[in-house]
């Protein structure tokens, strides 16, 4: 009878064990101390290895969907990135009304995270560079809040864009700085208020030499209110092209111009293709000891092929999928990437930075803002805040939320083919992934990651079941 009960407790731990993984997504969230990214669980440095996805382009997002809003369409996708071996994408807009929860449980599962910006195209949801205050209301606000509700809820939300190359010219430049502040500010008090843990807000930035420092200086300031400053920050850079090096790229100028930042900063964009086929060498510098104590990785534009031809992979009218060269070129780049060890100095000084496991607590580093930035208006003043008013509204609004997963939901019925022609991969499925090693302390028991739906299957309550077998 023991040895039964004994055969029988090792068929339902196997069971169970294979359903938790299709079931559950394990994944940590990742924080900030000093001006580096963490796994918040296991304390190791995060860089990352990623891509810019965004399907469609600007009209990849609308009423009815965006590129996480469609289960099938993210398995076949989400399969992929695991094939680049990628660990982080960007998505530039979402439909906040949509449901969310299937695609990103998917990614979690595949241990994937998101950085989100969170203005889309349409009407209402967007700054107008040249006047913003034309667009900077309650409709504007209330969509930033949306989206930043929905996403806050899952883990693998790793940060939040309040903007993209806002400042890219004089007039923008004139009139938009205090502006993007004003949204970081929103953000940033929203999720004080909502969020059940912090989540980085930062800015993603064009590559500009009139505006690269300043803005980047301003955004790093605040006067009264320490939530007006930016967590991160991310540069949109093109200027390796094709056979360079950390020198001749200009990649050293960047190190050096970033090197006192107190925030964590990354590629929010990289991938010149003046020159084809692109390489992808500037891997190796990106995650390289010349660069890593200043920079946290990067993501590749971009993904899916649009006109402008900075894409990875290309969809057929039916939704199958061609690799182009450029996959097989950044995945044998990206595979070398062994992330570099922080220096025992720097890494000393991020932990001294952050003084609590409590990240609610920590007050950033001061840095009083100056009268004036190069090329920069910044004479009006930060605006009132559009938010205040409707923060409460979102407080029992439901956020998004991770959902069980089948074989099925994992599984991509879309067809994948190689550059020549052949079929990459006839059923393409994707792999969940263990969860990183943790300290012993912040280990989740067996029975607390046991999946109910083994109770509906037999019947039987799984606590039930293991009291009956002990």
């Amino acid at each position: 009878m023991i040895r039964k009960s004994i055969k029988m407790f090792h068929i339902v731990l196997f069971v169970v064990l294979t359903l938790s993984t299709l079931t559950h997504a394990i994944i940590h969230p990742i924080e900030i101390r000093g001006n580096h990214f963490y796994d918040s669980i296991t304390n190791k440095p995060f860089f990352i290895k990623g891509v810019d996805y965004q399907p469609g382009g600007s009209s990849g997002v609308n009423e009815h969907s965006d590129p996480l809003s469609n289960p099938a369409l993210c398995a076949r996708d989400i399969f992929l990135f695991q094939e680049l071996g990628i660990n982080t994408i960007r998505v530039y807009s979402v439909n906040p009304s949509l449901n969310h929860d299937k695609c990103m449980t998917l990614l979690a599962a595949a241990g994937i995270y998101l950085v989100l910006d969170v203005n889309s195209p349409m009407v209402g949801q967007h700054l107008n560079r040249y006047e913003p205050w034309t667009t900077y209301n309650d409709k504007y606000v209330g969509h930033v809040f949306h989206v930043v509700n929905e996403f806050s809820g899952y883990n693998n939300t790793l940060a939040f864009f309040a903007g993209n190359e806002i400042v890219n010219d004089k007039t923008s430049a004139t009139n938009s700085p205090v502006y993007i502040k004003a949204v970081i500010r929103d953000m940033k008090h929203f999720i004080k208020s909502n969020s059940a843990r912090i989540i980085p807000v930062g800015y993603s930035a064009a590559d500009d030499l009139s505006y690269r420092i300043s803005l980047a200086d301003y955004l790093e300031c605040y006067e009264t209110d320490p939530l007006e400053t930016v967590d991160f920050y991310g540069v949109n850079t093109y200027q390796w092209c094709g056979e360079q090096t950390f020198i001749t790229s200009g990649y050293n100028n960047l190190v050096r111009d970033y090197s006192t930042y107190s925030k964590p900063i990354f590629f929010s964009e990289y991938g010149c293709n003046e020159v084809l086929p692109r390489l992808f060498k500037e891997v190796s510098s990106i995650y390289s000891s010349e660069m890593t104590s200043v920079f946290s990785g990067g993501l590749v534009y971009e993904f899916a092929q649009e006109p402008n031809n900075y894409g990875l992979v290309d969809y057929d009218e039916f939704g199958n999928v061609k690799l182009l060269p450029d996959f097989f070129a950044f995945k044998e780049q990206i595979s070398k990437v062994q992330d570099v060890p922080l220096s025992k100095k720097l890494l000393l000084q991020n932990q001294q930075n952050f003084e609590s496991k409590n990240v609610r607590k920590q007050k950033p580093k001061r840095k009083v803002c100056e009268l004036k930035y190069a090329n920069l208006d910044i004479s009006k003043g930060i605006p009132r805040s559009m938010g205040e008013s409707i923060v409460k509204s979102f407080n029992n609004q439901e956020k998004g939320k991770f959902v069980p997963l089948t074989q099925e939901d994992m599984t991509s019925n879309f067809k994948i083919f190689s550059v020549d022609g052949t079929v990459f991969n006839k059923k393409p499925i994707v792999k969940p992934v263990p969860e990183p090693l943790a300290d012993p302390k912040d280990s989740i028991s067996l029975t607390s990651k046991l999946n109910p739906l083994f109770s509906l299957i037999c019947g039987i309550s799984i606590q039930s079941l293991l009291n009956g077998l002990f």
